[in-house]
């Protein structure tokens, strides 16, 4: 694993409180889903020209290669509510020497509906001019500016609530020109507000596995699952053989790498040309939430999973049946968090399993991850006994909740485990000799009694907090020498320092309003806070 923040989703999650939109591009802002389509992007690149408005560290560097639909894009959590606030602006400079064609010189910013399957289907856009060579501000107003409805038949985007993408595009579509952008400081004039935030809050961190180090994994949490269910195969035609051997399952620097092999390989007497690996967690809940941060596996064929089953479950070879077993699939449960199939690349997709509806079933939802086998993202399921939502990057795709919740409708009222896997469809590309699923970790919280982030000791004080510009934090003598961090809520490391003498005084003028996490790491453990800036 990369990095462990063990506290900062204990009780909050991006976006889950007031929260504001925007991003300098210097490591603290509050957007952390960037993406390029059919572009490259730098989103830490060296201001190459500090002149003007803009005398920044860094800035995103925008390079499209001449796609005729190149653009970059972010989606949040929560819907814009564009009735009052409705102004975005960014900071942008293209150079005259990095553009080739004669299109307009313009940029526009789209608002879309991220969880359509064509999200550009009932965009509502605003162009605006530019010229080369400087830096400017530029504004876009969905309320006084002029703005265009790609469906004509869409109502003014200000009495809209569906949008949760932004997408800025520069010199147009349908073209193949060239263009280096550089932007920064982008900002949306209001705040996200969670619309709901009565349900339960998965605050404590009751099972985790970081896959720190290198090597074997560890077989006090999971249980390799190889027995061929019906004696010679696997469900659904696949074609592979799950191993244990440390060539399909293996920890890389901190990383999980599930890796599926073209190779010939005999077991239990059957002869498959074709290996992988199915994981069993031996940890099972009910209730709770669930992120794995992933990186999947690319090539036609290729099905990676991250999902659960009931631990009553009756299968030949699985971790629980021999203690638990008592229900038959479908009848014990299954919730699909993730699959990925090689077929459709920039899909995901979550889905129930239940006697009411099972194998070609009509309970799911997805969205699509241009950069799913590319960059790690978290991919999540709340479980409560009302429902069940499933995300990606904080972003909701699929609620399950029927109205009417019995056996058939509602097999969660026992506890289910985790599985990861990728399997191997018939139809498999015949030049994939190789592809992984790359996992970084998988964390698993409950409610506890408390509803937000405390210290464990209430030693340590803090205060203004609400901070204006200076945090005052007092501490017993234990804490001297303490590690200090301050993270954003999208995990981004603000500010480092050290304990040093009773009180601290932190310059924390230079941080934009909204949620942060302090933690404290001393010789008697971890403290972690949550502060405010106003």
């Amino acid at each position: 694993m990369r990095f462990l923040l063990t506290f900062l989703f204990l009780s909050i999650n991006l976006f889950s409180e007031a929260q504001t939109v925007e991003d300098n591009f210097e490591g603290n802002g509050t957007i952390s889903t960037w993406y390029g389509d059919h572009c490259n992007i730098d989103t830490s690149y060296a201001n190459p020209f500090k002149i003007g408005v803009n005398t920044s560290a860094t800035v995103l560097k925008y390079s499209d290669i001449g796609d005729a639909y190149a653009n970059i894009r972010f989606d949040i959590p929560v819907n814009f509510d564009l009735s009052d606030k409705y102004t975005f602006s960014i900071k942008i400079y293209v150079p005259s020497n990095g553009i080739t064609g004669s299109e307009n010189k313009q940029v526009s910013l789209k608002l879309q509906d991220g969880k359509l399957n064509s999200p550009w289907s009932n965009q509502s856009e605003i162009i605006k001019s530019i010229v080369f060579d400087e830096w400017q501000i530029i504004t876009f107003d969905f309320k006084n500016d002029n703005f265009i409805n790609l469906d004509p038949n869409s109502i003014d985007p200000t009495l809209r609530k569906d949008f949760n993408r932004v997408l800025l595009q520069v010199n147009g579509e349908n073209n193949s020109s060239r263009v280096i952008a550089y932007i920064d400081d982008f900002l949306y004039d209001g705040i996200l507000e969670e619309e709901d935030n009565s349900g339960p809050v998965f605050n404590n961190l009751v099972w985790s596995d970081e896959f720190d180090g290198n090597g074997v994994i560890d077989t006090d949490k999971w249980f390799h699952q190889t027995q061929l269910p019906n004696g010679d195969s696997w469900y659904n035609g696949e074609i592979q053989h799950y191993t244990n051997r440390i060539e399909n399952t293996y920890k890389n620097d901190g990383v999980l790498i599930i890796e599926a092999k073209k190779e010939s390989y005999t077991n239990q007497g059957v002869k498959k040309q074709y290996t992988s690996a199915r994981l069993n967690s031996k940890f099972a809940f009910q209730n709770g939430r669930v992120e794995v941060r992933a990186k999947l596996p690319t090539g036609v064929g290729t099905w990676p999973a991250i999902w659960m089953l009931g631990k009553n479950i009756i299968e030949p070879g699985g971790y629980w049946t021999s203690n638990y077993g008592t229900k038959h699939w479908p009848a014990c449960g299954e919730v699909d968090i993730m699959e990925h199939w090689g077929s459709n690349q920039n899909y995901v997709q979550s889905a129930m399993h239940t006697p009411s509806s099972f194998g070609g079933t009509v309970n799911h939802g997805g969205q699509n991850i241009t950069t799913a086998s590319s960059e790690f993202h978290v991919y999540s399921l709340d479980w409560s006994s009302e429902k069940m939502v499933f995300k990606v990057d904080g972003l909701e795709h699929y609620t399950y909740n029927p109205e009417t919740k019995n056996s058939d409708t509602w097999p969660f009222e026992a506890e289910q485990y985790i599985l990861l896997n990728i399997a191997i469809q018939p139809g498999i590309d015949a030049n994939i000799t190789s592809s992984k699923m790359e996992i970084d970790y998988v964390r698993i919280y409950q409610e506890s009694t408390a509803s937000s982030i405390k210290s464990s000791s209430e030693k340590v004080k803090m205060f203004p907090n609400p901070i204006n510009d200076k945090l005052t934090i007092t501490t017993p003598r234990e804490f001297e020498g303490a590690k200090a961090t301050i993270y954003s809520v999208s995990g981004s490391k603000i500010k480092t320092f050290s304990i040093i003498g009773k009180t601290q005084i932190i310059d924390c003028t230079n941080l934009y309003k909204g949620f942060y996490i302090l933690r404290l790491e001393g010789n008697d453990g971890l403290e972690t806070y949550k502060i405010l800036k106003n």
